[in-house]
Formats: C-alpha cells, sequence, structure tokens
C-alpha cells in the first residue's frame, strides 16, 4: 500500500482537488458513531428515510466530536493543505437518502475552503459513496465543468447524471475524505440510512480580497442556516489552546456576515 509524503499529498490534492486518509478513525470509529447517533434525538430529530435529516452545526453538539478538530492526523494533514492556522467555518450532520446530485460546495476564487467528510457506513461506487470529478476544483476545470453543466448532463450528452464520469472514494468506516469546496461532486444508489457529517475548514483569510470571501461565506453558509453563533456550547468550552487558534477569525466576521445577509435577502 502506498503511503505517500505529505508533499505528495498536497500535490496530490492541488491536482485532483481530494485525497483519502484510509483507516485514520478506525479505533475511535465506535465512539464517533455513539456519538454521531446521539445528536439527532437529543435535537428531537428522527430519519423517517424520505429524505434527508441535518443538524447545522453538528460536531459543536458534542465535546467528542468537537474533539476531531484536535486530532492529530486530522490537524496534520488540513494544517499541510491550508495552514496550520486554518479556520473551522462549520460542520453538518447527516442521514442522507438516496441520491445525491452534482454540485460544488462553493466556488470562492481567494480563499480555500475544503470540506473533511466523515462516512460512518461502508459505501461502495454504487452504493452511495463520493463521487468526485478530478480536477474540476481548478480555475480550467470550472471553465470546463461550468455549474450548470453536470446537473444538465441529459440534455447535453443524453446520459444520466449516474452515468456522467467520476472517480469513487469507495469507504469504510474510519477513513476521513478531504476535498477542496470547489470539487464537483455527488453520490449514486445509496441507501436511505447513510450517516455522514463533515467539517468545513477554511485558509486564514489575510488578503482583503480573502477577507471578502470568508464574511461572504459566513452569510451564506453559516447565516444563511439560522446558526445563531459562530460556535456551539461544546466546541468553545473545551477548547484548548490550540483549538483557539481556528475558532477566532469567524467570530471577528460575524457581524460583518450577519449585514452580508441582510442585504442580500431584502
Amino acid at each position: 500500500m502506498s503511503n505517500p509524503t505529505l508533499a505528495q499529498q498536497r500535490a496530490f490534492f492541488e491536482t485532483f482537488g481530494f485525497i483519502k486518509l484510509p483507516g485514520l478513525l478506525k479505533n475511535e470509529i465506535d465512539t464517533i458513531i455513539a456519538e454521531f447517533e446521539a445528536v439527532f434525538p437529543d435535537k428531537g430529530l428522527k430519519h423517517d428515510g424520505k429524505k434527508r435529516t441535518s443538524v447545522i452545526p453538528f460536531v459543536d453538539q458534542r465535546p467528542v466530536l468537537s474533539a476531531l478538530l484536535d486530532h492529530p492526523g486530522i490537524v496534520e494533514a488540513v494544517s499541510n493543505l491550508i495552514g496550520p492556522d486554518f479556520n473551522y467555518v462549520g460542520s453538518d450532520g447527516n442521514y442522507y437518502t438516496g441520491d445525491t446530485g452534482w454540485h460544488r460546495d462553493s466556488l470562492y476564487r481567494n480563499g480555500l475552503y475544503l470540506k473533511v467528510a466523515f462516512y460512518l457506513d461502508p459505501v461502495g461506487k454504487d452504493t452511495g459513496c463520493l463521487r468526485v470529478i478530478p480536477g474540476s476544483h481548478t480555475d480550467e476545470g470550472v471553465k470546463i465543468w461550468p455549474g450548470a453543466m453536470v446537473p444538465d448532463s441529459q440534455h447535453l450528452w443524453g446520459r444520466a447524471a449516474s452515468e456522467v464520469p467520476y472517480y469513487p472514494l469507495e469507504n469504510t468506516p474510519g477513513d476521513v475524505l478531504i476535498f477542496n469546496h470547489r470539487v464537483f461532486h455527488a453520490s449514486s444508489g445509496g441507501n436511505h440510512q447513510r450517516r455522514m457529517f463533515t467539517m468545513n475548514l477554511g485558509r486564514r483569510a489575510q488578503a482583503p480580497e480573502e477577507i471578502d470571501d470568508l464574511i461572504s461565506y459566513v452569510s451564506y453558509h453559516m447565516h444563511g442556516h439560522k446558526v445563531p453563533s459562530p460556535y456551539g456550547k461544546a466546541m468553545v468550552e473545551t477548547a484548548s489552546p490550540a483549538r483557539q487558534v481556528h475558532l477566532t477569525q469567524v467570530p471577528e466576521f460575524w457581524a460583518a456576515g450577519l449585514e452580508h445577509y441582510k442585504l442580500r435577502t431584502k
């Protein structure tokens, strides 16, 4: 089995838009699953299999899940990709139902945002695993795969969305997937009880245009989901000094994000 160096991981991520960390959480996965399943009844939610059931923010709800932001393997991998002072910009926990259409999570040009995904059930290429289009995150990839192209695959090419060429990121619980927000991704063939949660992380904003992107991100992805505060109680109260590094910039621009949200929803 290959064991790429950090430099090789970064080069792969920059070229293709994703990396997989096999078995990184295999020793903790039973505890993580138990914590995942505890969140939904705590929020008064029961998944009925008819449509997606989601909690936002998610890892903030439980100290054990919040501590994933401290996991040495995750911190090492993310720091290698976007710097050690990266921002935590939210999370979501989901029971998925059926297929998920082709989409990007965001298209920010100046800030670099990525998603760390945790699948809690075995999923294969025809049973709901993450499908990605390698390289679709680059500026050239965005030109080749513009926003409307893949969802309109039936009209463009006479092919269903499930027939669009892709790379399957098959998963065993305990694996960790990291992908650029700009990567086109989807899933197909999954059942009605798929458990999955994510953490969204971003490169610390420095230049004015990066700060503008961060304010927009907070507006769309946090205020837009009616998140009441930058971070949840468990995330903040259990934060070590090392974790605090990742929790400082979003609160700084929280009010600006709210103003942006109010302006765009008038």
